[in-house]
């Protein structure tokens, strides 16, 4: 062959050559310009929107709970400490700072490794193609060559268009740190109940080390294996010159503790429960995700109060279990019955029922003594404090909102205030004997029933003060059947707010018709508002993720009662705290304010409430067992089992905000005058005194007969 020749055949060659590397590059090019065209563009990536939680926050700025699907918090970069940005950049990506969304050496690294292995056993990944496949849904995360590339393309875009810092302030944000928490502070929450800016260098470290594989390293699950991470992690810090070594051995040394086994489940459990479920109604309206949006949920519970129901309503649990016990164990047919012990060992369920093990899950409705207790603010209707069960058994049943229980005596006052409503002075008299009632059985059949009051006495002519200050349960029948029919009762309950079906029987003066918790104190509240009826909210606002206000929310209001009938009403329940049924608040419990309340005991000690007010806040409570008409046992009145916490909670509420002692306000149209103690009419001068008060126009007018000829 010719040199010419061949000077031809290598130039053919070299041209060929040429135009196949030009042929292919162009197909590589138009191949990443096909897989860049499919990618979300840059703009998405400007206004990345995550899902973030929502956070309902107390009124006096505690956050009470979080909604999300996904857990996650967005804080910026000078809200992350230093070592934790630190120790990711040494774990993650040790030339973060100096590559250009891909490192070269890496690529090739793990191209040599998967090629000798004829596996793929080593990735690439820089901290922003971790970043690309965070943000992009459409990336996937499955290990495939064509997977990579779309990171490379992306990750590229992402180094042309933010700062280095940028970069890692959204990767901190957006990286999974196991059980469904997203970015460093929801990580730092979930672990530590802390804020990622309080994170320590080890805690940092620990959390850094969980990222190549959240489950396996997870230190609630696996900590022997997260101890050895987060050492690891610290010597790369070392290794890299981000800590010295006397940092090293001393976070080193350092044991894991505090890590939280589970989630928080948060202050007022059942209170932001409810506030959730009340979400769920709004969100479609508002246009708004409450599990994604990041929503800020100011609500009107005082966290300050809430520890102090938590704490009175609790110490009443226990004493109230002990006693239930302790006549459950004596009766043992009953025991028998109620605790299956032809199923359970005896010894076990008495230790379950004594707190020394959990009680078994079908046991519960049957052997816990179970609580509800509502605070509200009286002259708006705001929830200022709420529990709805055990703490130490919290469930999804509300008992607040959901529980419909007899009232017993605490349903009275609405008998009470319809005959005041009607000009009944609180002066009239009526026979305290014994009266009889039809009533239905559970079978439905009517049956003849004599009520008696609860210590068993009669007595002749009776005052409605009287009545009620003792709770006599033979005056409130003879009212409904003498001077306000039970149809009137029932209708005055429901302008106060009572929704449940209200009986109209002579039997309703004995609250035999089931009330909401919740509802009964909103009803006391409006005496305490001067008649007018605030319907109880929860929620004050709701703001977007950046602060904006999508929603406010505000009292609604109603007059149902006349200013005078409101004030009688609430000098009458004064009475009952002053020296009647509920003196134990002042005598024992030591609260001297002015205050309105009343006791309710339920037939066989089925349900113990009180239910009182300041002008400030009014409250209530409720014991019993879930199953009914299991009894709390005999003797558990409402005076005995529930008023304690009630008049602790008041004490100590009025006591920690400093609220000022308040006056009921008297109305004008309330007079004091001046009646013979025996026949409550108009004295003559051998008459022994004293002063009452009426609203005008309803005060006696005629002289005492009784000692007119003295």
């Amino acid at each position: 062959m010719s040199k010419q020749t061949k000077k031809h055949s290598w130039g053919t060659i070299i041209s060929r050559s040429l135009m196949i590397v030009i042929v292919g590059a162009i197909g590589v090019l138009i191949y990443v310009l096909l897989l860049a065209r499919d990618l979300p563009s840059i703009e998405q990536l400007e206004n990345y929107d995550p899902d973030l939680v929502t956070r309902i926050y107390s009124r006096d700025g505690k956050i009470l709970n979080e909604l999300f699907l996904q857990k996650r918090v967005f804080v910026n970069l000078d809200q992350i400490p230093k070592h934790m940005q630190d120790a990711t950049v040494a774990s993650e990506d040790r030339r973060f700072r100096d590559h250009w969304g891909i490192s070269l050496r890496s690529v090739l690294r793990a191209v040599a490794v998967n090629l000798l292995s004829l596996s793929y056993r080593e990735g690439f990944s820089t901290l922003s193609q971790q970043l690309a496949r965070n943000l992009y849904k459409s990336i996937g995360f499955e290990e495939s060559i064509l997977r990579k590339i779309k990171e490379v393309i992306t990750a590229i875009q992402i180094e042309r268009t933010y700062t280095k810092d940028e970069i890692l302030e959204m990767y901190l944000n957006t990286v999974y740190f196991g059980h469904g928490t997203y970015g460093v502070q929801a990580a730092a929450k979930q672990y530590f109940d802390k804020d990622a800016e309080e994170l320590t260098l080890d805690e940092a470290a620990l959390l850094v080390g969980l990222l190549p594989s959240p489950a396996s390293y997870s230190p609630i699950n696996h900590p022997d294996k997260a101890l050895v991470r987060r050492n690891t992690v610290l010597r790369l810090m070392r290794d890299q010159g981000y800590i010295t070594q006397e940092d090293y051995a001393e976070a080193r040394a350092l044991p894991l503790e505090d890590i939280k086994e589970e989630s928080p489940r948060g202050l007022a459990p059942y209170f932001t429960e409810y506030v959730r479920r009340l979400l769920e109604k709004e969100d479609e309206k508002l246009g708004v995700n409450i599990y994604r949006d990041g929503l800020k949920i100011y609500t009107t519970l005082d966290s300050r109060l809430q520890a102090i129901a938590e704490k009175v309503v609790m110490e009443s649990i226990r004493k109230n279990q002990a006693a239930f016990n302790e006549q459950l164990f004596k009766n043992e047919e009953e025991f028998s019955r109620l605790a299956y012990l032809n199923i359970y060992p005896e010894d076990t369920v008495k230790m379950m029922m004594e707190g020394e093990l959990p009680l078994y899950q079908e046991l519960r409705d049957k052997l816990l003594v179970q609580c509800a207790f509502v605070a509200l603010d009286p002259r708006t209707g705001q929830i200022l404090a709420m529990i709805g069960g055990r703490s130490d058994y919290v469930d999804q049943y509300n008992r607040a909102v959901q529980a419909a229980r007899q009232p017993g005596s605490v349903f009275k006052p609405f008998v009470y205030t319809t005959a005041i409503d009607n000009g009944y002075p609180v002066t009239k008299q009526l026979m305290n004997q014994p009266v009889v009632l039809n009533v239905q059985n559970a079978s439905g059949e009517w049956v003849k029933w004599m009520p008696r009051n609860y210590d068993g006495s009669t007595g002749g002519l009776t005052t409605l003060r009287e009545g009620l200050r003792h709770s006599l349960n033979l005056i409130s029948v003879r009212m409904v059947q003498e001077l306000v029919p039970a149809i009137e009762v029932k209708h005055l309950a429901q302008r106060l707010g009572i929704s449940t079906d209200i009986r109209a029987v002579d039997a309703i003066a004995l609250g035999t018709s089931e009330v909401y918790p919740m509802e009964i104190v909103a009803a006391y509240a409006a005496f305490s508002n001067k008649g007018v009826y605030s319907r109880p909210y929860a929620i004050t606002r709701i703001e977007d993720r950046f602060g904006n206000v999508i929603k406010e929310y505000f009292p609604q209001q109603e007059e149902v009662l006349s200013a005078e009938t409101a004030y009688l009403m609430t000098n009458l329940l004064q009475t009952v705290i002053d020296r009647g049924t509920g003196g134990r608040a002042r005598w024992m419990f030591k609260f001297y304010r002015p205050a309105a309340g009343k006791t309710g005991t339920t037939q066989g000690w089925s349900d113990a409430w009180f239910v009182g007010y300041t002008p400030q806040i009014a409250a209530g409570v409720w014991f019993g067992v879930d199953q009914y008409p299991i009894s709390l046992g005999k003797g558990q009145s409402g005076a005995k089992a529930a008023l304690p916490s009630w008049a602790r909670f008041m004490r100590m509420a009025h006591d920690s905000l400093k609220l000022p002692v308040e006056n009921f306000e008297r109305p004008e149209g309330i007079i004091e005058v001046e009646i013979c103690s025996v026949s409550k009419e108009l004295p003559t001068a051998a008459c022994p005194v004293e002063t009452e008060i009426f609203i005008k126009g309803t005060e006696p007018t005629r002289r005492c007969k009784v000692h007119r000829g003295l």
